[in-house]
């Protein structure tokens, strides 16, 4: 054009002085009709403004920094106009500004009041002036101090600066080489939005609620579920996975409040970077929950590739502040989670429900769904990089799967696969506690039936023995107990007692005190000698308690009062208040062949002999003192009832027996 205008210079020149001066106005017009034009660039009228509007008219822009930039009356006719939906990189091709100011003339009712500005994305540090005034800053320009970008700021323009019909709003915005590095630099379209500021607030809530509605519904399962599967941990030691769902929801939980905060305050990206452990411990924490439920341990090697995919999910997670790979290479970074994710679990899921791992078969599900949502994201971004003419496309397909608007809400093909995932695992939970119940139920039906059948083998009545006083007590400290009791009579007018303690609590001791009490019985039949009777329990009792043993002693106490006894590890019995020493040996089932010495005395009329179960001394109050030998010395003169209600207010913690055995003067003195 500027070629075309010069040869007709030259042509006109030729012939007429007149013809120099119009060719003068034919070149200066353009210039000038450029000047004017690009005074007038820039403006917005905003006089009819009923719905807020994106501040997305042309703008005039200038690198560099100067405070006069931001004054009202600048004189801004030289500088740069601007489309802020296009790329400013294309108004600065050799050098990128460390700071570059965009300045807009908007054209407001004098009456006007209550407008407002709100802002998203901007930049990490910017300030914002309204006729010289700044309302708005986020971070620090000079010297650089970056901020988040995510928050909505919402700021009020004040009403005198409306008075006047017109408003300059100047951006002074610090562009870093890593935001010149991204596609769309500094100020677009979308990041300033003018409006009343009650319609703002009002807008700004609902798009919060429904951006991130799914996403606080999926937190708060997953720590829900987190917290009972932790209490379910607590009850069964031996399922890992319900530790590793609660580190996974405590994961969740910690990473709630930094995300949060960002919807709503821009922050130093530092406290950005609080969030990194969890993104670093992210791919191990999930890896370690599945394989837990298809009982495998993390091999050493992939546990290590699992940490440094970690590094690079985190990475990943913060790149907005560091080095980015360009275009589709962006892929790159957090290939290796994603590739866990998509591949690594489904396929083993998949293996483990064609074995027969119906919980397996759950979690399959929400797995092919986020590797579908995986693949398909891939896809539409490998397209939007490699095929510019279906990047229109490829924007479609990804707000298809990413942002779907379902009313005020924004849904993500990703976020629902997280969700369901959630439910899956709160599904394999009731569906566990279901059948937890179920055997609890059976359970405790055959805990019934076997407390049944201790009450029959136990002697509720000891019965007459003439000549004796017998008192017993038996308070098991769970529905059915270890502890065991027999009382014989004997042909020579005395009677036979054993008392014992089986290692253990619940049914199995019970099921071992059953054997027990069958064995005593069939013993007594051919001998009352206490060393006997033990040895055979002894050998009754090795190779058949599953590695379980019993402590037992046993006492013959003929009519004329002398006491045989022998023990086997119980503890020894107080006569009148003073304990009955005895040689020491091994429990019951410890080792075959064992012999039992034996121990007499002489039990004289109206003397009392006590025997204890170790429910008795190691009774344990709140503050973990013990009810101890003393205490149950002192108390071994008192009646049974006295010993045993003594020791469960105390603090049972063990099965509590208690049986004394007088006798009686009347039969002594006619002895």
């Amino acid at each position: 054009m500027q070629l075309l205008v010069c040869r007709c210079v030259r042509l006109l020149t030729r012939n007429s002085p007149a013809f120099c001066i119009f060719a003068v106005a034919l070149i200066m017009f353009p210039a000038g009709f450029a000047a004017r034009a690009q005074g007038q660039t820039g403006r917005f009228d905003a006089t009819n403004l009923r719905e807020p509007a994106d501040l997305g008219g042309m703008w005039l822009v200038q690198g560099g920094d100067n405070p006069a930039y931001a004054r009202p009356d600048f004189d801004d006719s030289r500088w740069m106009p601007f489309d802020p939906h296009t790329s400013i990189t294309a108004l600065f091709p050799k050098g990128h500004p460390e700071v570059v100011w965009y300045r807009q003339r908007i054209k407001v009712s004098p009456s006007e009041t209550g407008l407002a500005l709100r802002e998203q994305s901007i930049s990490h540090a910017f300030e914002i002036y309204v006729n010289g005034e700044r309302v708005m800053v986020s971070g620090q320009v000079a010297p650089y101090v970056a901020y988040t970008t995510g928050a909505r700021v919402l700021r009020q323009i004040p009403d005198r600066l409306l008075s006047g019909g017109y408003l300059v709003i100047a951006l002074r915005v610090r562009m870093s080489t890593i935001d010149w590095a991204g596609q769309d630099p500094g100020f677009y379209a979308t990041n300033l939005t003018l409006g009343h500021e009650g319609t703002l607030y009002r807008d700004d809530w609902l798009a919060v609620i429904g951006e991130n509605a799914l996403n606080w519904l999926d937190a708060a399962l997953l720590v829900g579920v987190g917290f009972v599967a932790l209490v379910l941990f607590a009850a069964q030691r031996g399922q890992s996975e319900y530790l590793w769902i609660f580190v996974l929801g405590m994961s969740r939980l910690l990473d709630i409040p930094i995300p949060t905060i960002k919807l709503f305050y821009n922050i130093p990206i530092g406290w950005d970077f609080l969030s990194s452990p969890m993104y670093i411990a992210s791919p191990f924490v999930t890896v370690a929950m599945y394989f837990a439920f298809v009982q495998q341990k993390i091999p050493r090697k992939f546990g290590i590739f699992l940490v440094f995919a970690g590094f690079l999910n985190a990475y990943s997670s913060q790149s907005e502040y560091l080095p980015w790979l360009p275009g589709s290479y962006q892929l790159l970074n957090n290939l290796p989670f994603v590739v866990i994710l998509s591949v690594v679990i489904p396929v083993m899921l998949a293996i483990h429900l064609r074995r027969g791992n119906r919980e397996a078969g759950i979690l399959l599900i929400p797995a092919i769904l986020f590797s579908l949502y995986v693949y398909v994201n891939y896809a539409l971004v490998l397209l939007f990089y490699i095929l510019p003419n279906w990047r229109d496309t490829a924007l479609k397909g990804l707000n298809l799967i990413q942002r779907y608007p379902i009313g005020p809400f924004s849904i993500s093909l990703g976020k629902l696969s997280e969700i369901l995932s959630t439910v899956s695992l709160a599904l394999i939970i009731l569906l566990r506690s279901s059948t937890m119940s179920r055997r609890q139920a059976l359970l405790e039906s055959e805990l019934a039936a076997a407390q049944q059948v201790q009450q029959l083998l136990l002697p509720e009545d000891t019965g007459d023995v003439p000549g004796f006083a017998i008192e017993s007590v038996y308070q098991p400290a769970q529905q059915v107990g270890g502890d065991f009791f027999q009382i014989v009579p004997t042909s020579d007018g005395g009677l036979l007692l054993v008392v014992g303690d089986v290692a253990g609590k619940g049914l199995p001791a019970a099921m071992l005190v059953s054997l027990l009490v069958g064995a005593i019985r069939t013993a007594a039949e051919e001998t009352h000698a206490p060393e006997i009777l033990l040895h055979k329990l002894n050998e009754r009792l090795v190779g058949r308690s599953g590695g379980g043993f019993s402590t037992a002693i046993a006492a013959h106490i003929a009519g004329d009062g002398t006491v045989t006894i022998a023990n086997a590890g119980h503890l020894s019995p107080y006569l009148d208040g003073h304990e009955v020493v005895l040689p020491g040996a091994l429990p019951l089932g410890v080792v075959s062949g064992s012999a039992y010495e034996t121990t007499q005395f002489l039990l004289n009329a109206g003397s009392r002999l006590t025997f204890y179960s170790d429910g008795v001394v190691e009774a344990q109050n709140e503050d973990g003192e013990l009810f101890g030998f003393e205490r149950g010395l002192e108390l071994s003169t008192r009646r049974a009832e006295e010993i045993a209600e003594a020791a469960k207010r105390f603090g049972q913690s063990d099965d509590i027996t208690v049986v004394a055995v007088t006798r009686l003067e009347t039969i002594a003195n006619a002895a």
